[in-house]
């Protein structure tokens, strides 16, 4: 094995983090696993050579396989055009399309030689960046992050997590009734060919949730009688806040279990039992329609993407937070690659962490296979004059925020608030913006008396400005204010 391991090449300021690149040629020597797969390149270990030392590492960082960054405080010296070793071995593996995992020593961003935080941020705008406090924390991430790229390169072929054996599960531990359940709402809504009555172990396997006769994790989490018995943190946790901070006591919190349908369910009455509702006349209906705050299938879309895409190896559950002016859902997990936050806004692929968990819910009518849930949340809150959504990655938990409309006619009372300025605060609600000429036109008014409405607007807290100068100057409502720590739903 050893005339096929790859070269990891250890990129550093060499005094500064000394000990940490050691520990990292120390750990992949004596790790069992990793070992098998990799050797590590430290410009340290070479004999004196008759080259310049830049065209030396600059040669090794071209013929490495996988390139670590460790990035800290120092830069490093400097060549004729200002750039540190660090630097130029970054830009050989980007140029060279080499993968690179980047790891940055935790501590005060104000110590960092300011060409350093360029190219922390630099490389932040490529790639993942991972903090670590010491050798113990960076050797884990890298131990992570190498498995990681080994299972993407095909090195190291193991089972996804919803397609391996359950840890101690039988048949015996799922529902068959859950089963049927399942099996008639799927032929209900997209004509699924089995009937109800067919056989439990015949489901299973049309639906690839059976490894060699016994249930996969999917299959516990979509059907299982008791899954947090054997996933513990499946489970999802509702809070409700009646600030806009995470704050004791609580005035309410559930810890939902059950199936990943039931978790969906559970969650989303949750959430709709604590916001606002409007009950409509039975003009055109025998039953009254009933318009949520938020929109119910934008609150449900969130909350069933957290449970059907969350990484289920982690230790942390989802999360349904509500507060005085938004929504928050939380699920482990990163967002997959190649999917950023900005492109969840633009038409994009359905990329499913857990493909045997999704298919169920599709069948089901849970989720749709489009990639079209965020573009739909979007649009669904413009229609009601709400915020777009927030898409957000936070230390290793994937988060999407609904914002609720806090500037309610019964909150704006409490400003006295001119005329013209609540036709302002009308107007951005229907049109998402204003700027000053547009001030001007809606209310009447002249530059002077617009500038004076918009800027005291502006110190209550009720919008922010977009811009610093010139034509693009506008203003937006403001997601949440000061006020909304002492109003409650």
């Amino acid at each position: 094995m050893a005339g096929h391991r790859k070269t990891i090449f250890i990129s550093s300021v060499q005094k500064e983090l000394q000990a940490e690149r050691r520990a990292i040629k120390d750990f992949v020597r004596n790790d069992p696993l990793l070992r098998r797969f990799f050797d590590v390149f430290l410009f340290e270990d070479l004999p004196a050579q008759d080259r310049r030392s830049d065209a030396v590492y600059l040669h090794e960082a071209g013929r490495c396989d996988v390139y670590v960054g460790l990035f800290g405080d120092e830069y490093g010296l400097e060549s004729t055009d200002g750039l540190s070793p660090t630097e130029l071995e970054f830009d050989k593996a980007t140029a060279d399309g080499k993968p690179r995992l980047i790891f940055v020593k935790a501590g005060d961003d104000k110590a960092r030689h300011p060409k350093m935080l360029k190219l922390i941020g630099k490389a932040g705008s490529q790639l993942i960046r991972r903090r670590f406090a010491d050798t113990h924390d960076l050797t884990a991430a890298l131990y992570a992050a190498l498995v990681e790229h080994m299972e993407h390169s095909g090195d190291l072929r193991t089972m996804p997590f919803d397609a391996s054996t359950c840890n101690r599960a039988t048949l015996d531990d799922l529902s068959s009734a859950k089963i049927k359940s399942f099996l008639a709402a799927a032929r209900r809504e997209r004509n699924y060919p089995l009937p109800a009555n067919i056989s439990r172990d015949k489901a299973l396997t049309h639906l690839n949730l059976l490894d060699h006769g016994r249930p996969t994790n999917a299959a516990v989490l979509l059907f299982g009688r008791d899954p947090q018995r054997f996933l513990i943190t499946s489970e999802v946790k509702c809070l409700h806040f009646h600030g806009t901070r995470v704050q004791k006591p609580i005035p309410s919190y559930q810890i939902y279990k059950g199936t990943v349908f039931e978790l969906v369910d559970q969650a989303l009455d949750f959430v709709l039992s604590k916001i606002n509702r409007r009950v409509g006349t039975r003009a055109y209906s025998v039953q009254a329609p009933v318009a949520y705050e938020l929109p119910l299938e934008a609150v449900r879309e969130a909350i069933v993407n957290a449970v059907a895409h969350r990484d289920y190896t982690s230790n942390a559950s989802v999360q349904v937070m509500l507060f005085a002016d938004r929504l928050e859902v939380w699920n482990p997990g990163e967002l997959p690659s190649p999917l950023t936050p900005e492109l969840l806004r633009l038409p994009h692929a359905s990329i499913p962490r857990n493909p045997l968990v999704a298919e169920p819910l599709y069948l089901a009518r849970y989720i749709e296979k489009a990639g079209s849930g965020t573009l739909d949340m979007i649009e669904r809150c413009r229609n009601i004059s709400l915020p777009e959504p927030d898409f957000e990655q936070r230390a290793g938990q994937w988060t999407v925020t609904l914002w609720r409309d806090w500037l309610t006619a019964e909150a704006l009372s409490r400003f006295n608030l001119n005329e013209r300025q609540s036709m302002a605060i009308a107007y951005i609600k229907i049109h998402g913006k204003i700027s000053n000429a547009e001030y001007q036109q809606v209310t009447h008014a002249i530059k002077k008396t617009a500038t004076r409405d918009l800027n005291a607007l502006k110190e209550r807290g009720l919008i922010e400005q977009k811009g610093s100068r010139g034509p693009g100057v506008h203003y937006v409502l403001a997601r949440k204010g000061d006020i909304m720590g002492t109003m409650g739903t």
